[in-house]
């Protein structure tokens, strides 16, 4: 379809599109608790984005990758897993350029510059992509990327309005009150937008609310005046948001925040991450966070490995020779060292597994400049950052507990050493997975996701505690708290009054925005 003039979606689809007055307002948590809502209501809904920018991402049936965020509205939806839901996906890797994927398949790497010219080019896929995933569904629920408000980047948008021009959406503007200044953002976003493109905003959230909704209604009537838009529903803050895979590394600032509780000081399991320049996937330590007497704490650049720490966890990376530099830089080495000899566990997830070997080498400069480095040494493993990318979900036993576990792959790089012959699992054709040492205190694999799996990370726990460990079901847990913020929003919006400013989908015209 891609080239062709139209792109028709499923008679009687209807499609809403949620746009922030600015980036991390909660965009990505009100469409996952709407498809959630709407799919209660008995309604076939699909998640879209046409644009994420994220280093969290999920592998897809189809062997390619969407945004973590897309993964889990999807969920929340009761669908399967589709490239087409976030057609294109940006993974930075340094602090101007990105890895580009296109439905689910890596096309390159582009700087921002390049980028930005690349984006009309890209228009007909995204809209190719948004007629597959409307032509099964009754609702499409659209998230946008960022703020319409950043005009200058208008030219050539395909992640907010310039989607919804071509795609002829509706759009829901939503505020984060925490922020401050709700009132002046949807005044201000609604005076930068263009008036075709105002004429699209049927209404606004405000969202993350805290305290009496009756201090805000002057405020909707001054919003009003000045816009004509009328309110769907102030929603209350919601708690229980922390459980929910996270996909923006924004949201590390929190869990960093936290950690300096009581509750973590003491906890009875205490869990180090060095925060990595490039981390990627970091979602992998949500079911690890979310046992009790366990502490997750993510250690800042310019902070010490704490001492007291049981494990050092090293998370996947975008770039790992770039944040092997990083560990060196901020004496994290010097620190792993010291815990490695005090009996602490090392575990390395992905890059983490790359970064615990003797050398890795990225001699065609695939995930930055080219070039090679000794690694921390922990792993007899060594890795050539080289080939495809290697996107695909497994299953297998951990070795020493023989308790199953579930993951996901999703790396370049060939990995070789006879550590390897020491293999920390073992995946459902047979084959050795990762690599332990020789007194088990070090382990790493390719497998990322695999703490979700409940009677591994407990065995994997317990075997820290020296005890059983008995904690939560998790994905039991990310059910009901789907459940509970779908109840959230049912309270708090007129869930009636967005199906009805929702615009059935029609064949979207291909053309470049500008």
């Amino acid at each position: 379809m891609a080239g062709s003039d139209s792109s028709p979606g499923a008679p009687g689809a209807l499609a809403l599109m949620l746009q922030g007055t600015g980036s991390d307002v909660g965009k990505s948590l009100l469409a996952a608790g709407l498809c959630r809502a709407y799919h209660r209501r008995g309604l076939r809904v699909q998640p879209f984005k046409p644009q994420n920018m994220s280093n969290n991402a999920a592998v897809t049936e189809d062997g390619g990758e969407i945004g973590r965020a897309q993964a889990l509205q999807a969920r929340a939806a009761n669908q399967r897993l589709s490239v087409h839901m976030n057609p294109v996906l940006l993974k930075p890797q340094s602090e101007t350029g990105a890895q580009v994927i296109v439905q689910g398949r890596v096309e390159g790497t582009a700087e921002a510059r390049d980028y930005h010219d690349l984006k009309p080019k890209l228009l007909p896929r995204v809209l190719e992509s948004f007629a597959i995933v409307a032509a099964d569904a009754d609702l499409v629920v659209v998230e946008g990327a960022g703020s319409p408000a950043e005009v200058n980047l208008r030219p050539g948008d395909i992640a907010n309005m310039g989607f919804a021009e071509a795609a002829d959406l509706s759009v829901v503007l939503i505020a984060d009150v925490e922020r401050g200044g709700a009132i002046a953002a949807i005044v201000g976003t609604l005076a930068l937008l263009s008036r075709s493109e105002r004429a699209r905003v049927r209404g606004y959230v405000i969202n993350k609310f805290r305290g009496d909704k009756a201090l805000f209604e002057d405020a909707t009537g001054i919003i009003k005046s000045r816009t004509n838009l009328d309110c769907f529903g102030i929603v209350p803050f919601f708690e229980a948001a922390r459980r929910l895979p996270k996909e923006d590394a924004l949201s590390l600032d929190t869990a960093t925040e936290d950690s300096g509780k009581d509750g973590d000081r003491n906890a009875a399991v205490k869990i180090a991450v060095p925060r990595l320049s490039r981390i990627a996937n970091f979602d992998d330590l949500d079911p690890l966070a979310a046992e009790p007497g366990v502490g997750v704490e993510v250690i800042e650049p310019g902070e010490p490995i704490p001492g007291d720490a049981h494990v050092v966890v090293i998370p996947g990376s975008k770039s790992t020779l770039a944040d092997l530099r990083f560990i060196r830089d901020q004496g994290w080495d010097i620190d792993i060292a010291a815990h490695r000899r005090r009996g602490g566990l090392v575990v390395g997830l992905c890059g983490g597994f790359q970064i615990l070997g003797t050398r890795i080498a990225d001699p065609d400069g695939i995930e930055g400049r080219p070039g090679e480095a000794e690694g921390l040494g922990l792993l007899d493993v060594e890795t050539v950052i080289e080939g495809g990318k290697a996107l695909s979900e497994r299953s297998g036993v951990e070795i020493e507990s023989g308790k199953s576990v579930k993951g996901y792959e999703m790396h370049i790089g060939d990995t070789s050493g006879p550590g390897l012959d020491r293999p920390w699992l073992t995946l459902e054709d047979g084959r050795g997975e990762g690599a332990r040492s020789k007194d088990g205190r070090v382990m790493g694999t390719y497998l990322h996701g695999i703490f979700a799996s409940d009677t591994f990370r407990h065995a994997f726990l317990g075997r820290i505690g020296q005890g059983e460990f008995e904690g939560v079901a998790y994905e039991t847990m990310i059910e009901e708290t789907l459940d509970a913020l779908a109840a959230h929003l049912e309270e708090h919006l007129d869930l009636d009054a967005l199906l009805a400013a929702a615009r059935p989908v029609k064949a979207a015209k291909l053309s470049a925005t500008g």
